[in-house]
């Protein structure tokens, strides 16, 4: 996977945590419960996993291409120093943290010798202004479909106004690809711009088009609106299980 992104002309990739059970992958997630660790302590094997998980991504990618690490809400504020502590020497283009506690995550980023990134959990600019006050990143992620594109433009002004620099959430759909490419491009204050290439076979046949990605990078087209629609009869056609 990592040598297919660098083959299709994409800059950078991003990854989560990774536990390695007989050699397997398997997602380390307990801030959401899987599995099911309150405490979210960082223990010595989870390192070693993350780091020889960036290693292989870095062979497999190649030195050119950024390497992006998404921690969510994985650990608390020791665990996360301990992690960005442990990946010191290795480059990271970031590494995005969700705090609820905007005083935490500034103390973070303050110790990191890496750019940090957060926020996309936040719902209008009410919920940012704290973190911004904190200077608690270095990136705000900001999700326009939750949000409203119109929100996400006064979200992306008053980080503008910090010096901060934002990066829409999509890891979703088509449209939403496309709703976030329109924020990305009105916006002066873009970093990076992700998008989940890893979709289902049938997913382009609910939308009316599907997004235009050349040598690594997405091309807003002319057609009208954001430029597809949700196709309702295809929809209909695979409703939620």
């Amino acid at each position: 996977m990592d040598r297919d992104v660098k083959n299709a002309g994409f800059r950078a990739l991003k990854t989560n945590l990774f536990r390695y059970e007989d050699g397997r992958p398997k997602g380390w997630r307990p801030g959401f419960g899987a599995p099911f660790y309150p405490e979210l302590n960082v223990e010595p094997g989870l390192l070693r996993d993350l780091r020889m998980h960036l290693d292989a991504l870095r062979e497999g990618a190649g030195p050119d291409v950024e390497i992006l690490l998404d921690l969510n809400f994985n650990a608390k504020t020791e665990g996360f120093l301990r992690i960005l502590r442990a990946l010191a020497d290795f480059p990271l283009f970031w590494v995005e943290i969700d705090s609820f506690s905007p005083e935490a995550l500034g103390y973070i980023r303050r110790h990191s010798p890496h750019p940090v990134s957060s926020c996309e959990t936040l719902l209008g600019l009410r919920e940012f202004l704290p973190y911004f006050r904190e200077q608690a990143m270095d990136v705000a992620i900001v999700d326009t479909p939750w949000n409203g594109v119109w929100q996400s433009m006064k979200i992306a002004a008053a980080a503008e106004a910090h010096e901060v620099n934002v990066a829409p959430h999509n890891f979703y759909g088509h449209l939403s690809t496309m709703m976030n490419a329109h924020f990305a491009a009105a916006v002066p204050n873009l970093r990076i711009m992700e998008i989940d290439m890893d979709r289902l076979p049938w997913d382009d046949e609910l939308f009316t088009g599907r997004p235009r990605i050349e040598n690594g990078e997405l091309v807003i087209g002319d057609a009208p609106g954001w430029g597809l629609d949700p196709d309702e009869q295809a929809l209909r056609a695979r409703p939620p299980r």
